[in-house]
């Protein structure tokens, strides 16, 4: 063998080694990719063409005590771009959606959006109704535009704009509820989002049969409340004609089912509407039945009396005797009408709404026995209703009063309540003396169907059957030709109730405010077989505005619905005649 052959064999030699080698490095890593890193390297071709969604779960109808919505989820669309896709296309999708949205959407932040640099994912527009953002999308596909798309989102209704507003409260643009029913069950109507990811063309289009990851979403339960709606409709409407036509700042109406104390209506105005966000301001979005504390005025003499009564210490025809005027601790007191001495009996107090007569027969009780009694009718206390940011109300120690402060206290002036606070203490005598929580959530019910009764607190004995009776008779007079409120009388019902007018205390002062005036009545009917208890609040009405006349009227109404709409029966006997003098 030649030199030159010798050399070329040994060049062929270390070439076939080459190759080997290479050969042998392509091996070790194709068994790499195959084997050792396998699922790393499938998942990240499945992440390169790949995306995923979000399927909101529905937030939990709030239904009234018949099945009918108060608050709902509709199905809604937030539209997303691709900028990637939508760059050099941005102005003609931007005048598109800009025709289609109005001013849902801004033509030139929209290009920007469209135009944004190293960005694959922008969202455009947030939370529209599906019909909307469809008509959207379609324009855009006529168009042959592409990188637009879409996700779902549920969006809060409200089927009745302001029906009930302050009791069922409203949700965030995150969809957490803030105040009312929404925000008390919250974590009930909220329910667990599902999402699935799945395989997409480099045009953002979904793969048809491609592999795909699907968690499905639960929806939220729904909150069934005692409310009845018709009636809801019909004591909003009618106490906003109230504070329109006495000039008052706010108003409430309140109706309760005694014997069970289920709420059923209660309106307040002026309020907001959820559905279209007008009117959400702090002074119409609280929830003024609960939150709200002011002085009751007259209509706490039930409670007195009822405390007296329950001592046997007076009867309907009790004779007292009624002074001009009285000076307590260098405050002069007085009756709303002129007067010399006169004799009255403890029902004749109450329907002529006498503060010096409720004096006088409060002086039987010492300070400790007369706070204890209105402890036990729930003042200074929370009622239970299960609403947020409810108040306890303000009341003084007994230990810590004067001699005026027992006086004032008596007929409804020196303590603060809500008007829940007031609605269960009277609801205790129309209920023969035991007293329950009022309730507005009757139970939820879960997306299977299973349904969850709230517990309800038993009732207990405030007063014995007899205080309660002999109150009622009292409360009859108010509403008879000669009381204090014959506007609230209900013709073939026999009618209890209790006019209430109280001075307006100074928030920053803490003072009185001569000449305004919270004008209230609370009754119930039927007198005899007691079966709803309805409470009118207005306001700061016009001056020399009362409780019979002014909010007397409202409750006649109101009481006249709740009655024909649950079919009570009138009453099969007439008011029995009390002496108001002696």
């Amino acid at each position: 063998m030649t030199q030159r052959q010798l050399l070329t064999r040994r060049r062929l030699r270390w070439c076939l080694v080459m190759v080997l080698v290479v050969f042998g490095l392509f091996g070790a890593r194709l068994f790499q990719i195959q084997g050792i890193d396998a699922s790393a390297y499938a998942a990240a071709a499945v992440n390169a063409g790949t995306k995923t969604s979000t399927d909101p779960a529905p937030r939990g109808t709030i239904l009234d005590r018949n099945g009918e919505a108060l608050a709902t989820s509709v199905d809604g669309l937030t539209l997303t771009a691709d900028p990637s896709m939508t760059a050099d296309t941005a102005p003609q999708i931007a005048r598109i959606l800009h025709e289609k949205l109005g001013n849902r959407i801004d033509y030139f932040e929209t290009i920007d959006k469209l135009r944004r640099p190293k960005s694959r994912f922008v969202y455009l527009v947030r939370d529209l109704p599906k019909w909307t953002a469809d008509q959207a999308l379609d324009a855009v596909a006529k168009a042959g535009l592409t990188g637009v798309f879409s996700e779902k989102e549920t969006l809060r209704s409200y089927p009745g704009g302001k029906l009930a507003a302050n009791l069922l409260g409203y949700v965030n643009g995150a969809g957490k509820g803030v105040a009312g029913l929404e925000q008390q069950y919250d974590k009930t109507l909220t329910g667990t989002d599902g999402s699935s990811t799945y395989e997409v063309s480099p045009t953002g289009q979904r793969i048809p049969m491609a592999d795909s990851t699907v968690k499905e979403m639960v929806p939220g339960s729904n909150v069934k409340t005692t409310i009845d709606r018709d009636l809801q409709w019909y004591g909003d409407q009618r106490l906003a004609d109230a504070v329109r036509e006495s000039s008052s700042d706010w108003g409430l109406a309140i109706t309760m089912d005694v014997k069970t104390c289920q709420v059923v209506q209660m309106s307040q105005a002026p309020t907001f509407n959820a559905d279209d966000r007008t009117g959400m301001t702090d002074d119409k979005t609280v929830s003024r039945a609960v939150q709200n504390v002011y002085e009751p005025g007259s209509v706490l003499k039930t409670v007195t009396m009822a405390s007296l009564a329950d001592q046997g210490k007076v009867s309907s025809s009790t004779p007292i005797v009624v002074p001009s005027g009285m000076t307590i601790d260098k405050f002069h007191i007085g009756d709303y009408w002129q007067h010399g001495t006169i004799h009255l009996t403890a029902a004749g107090v109450i329907a002529l709404s006498s503060n010096l007569g409720t004096i006088v027969a409060a002086k039987q009780m010492s300070d400790q026995v007369q706070y204890d009694y209105l402890r036990k009718f729930g003042f200074g206390q929370k009622t239970g209703i299960n609403l947020p940011g409810e108040s306890k109300g303000i009341l003084t120690n007994g230990d810590e009063w004067t001699d005026s402060n027992k006086a004032t206290i008596s007929f409804g002036q020196g303590i603060s309540v809500t008007a829940m606070q007031m609605m269960r203490a009277v609801g205790a005598i129309a209920n023969a003396g035991k007293m329950c929580e009022p309730t507005i959530v009757s139970g939820t019910v879960d997306g299977k169907g299973n349904e969850t009764k709230t517990s309800v607190a038993a009732s207990h004995r405030v007063v014995s059957k007899d205080a309660a009776a002999t109150v009622t008779r009292m409360m009859e007079a108010v509403t008879a030709p000669d009381g204090t409120a014959p506007a609230a009388a209900i013709k073939g019902y026999r009618v209890a109730g209790k006019t209430g007018t109280a001075w307006r205390v100074d928030p920053t002062t803490g003072r009185y405010i001569r000449g305004q005036n919270t004008v209230s009545f609370m009754g119930f009917a039927p007198a005899d077989n007691p079966r709803f208890l309805t409470y009118i609040v207005l306001d700061k009405p016009y001056s020399n505005a009362g409780g019979g006349s002014t909010a007397g009227p409202v409750f006649h109404d109101l009481m006249s619905m709740a009655l024909e709409r649950f079919g009570v029966a009138p009453s099969g006997s007439e008011s029995p005649k009390v002496p108001q003098e002696w």
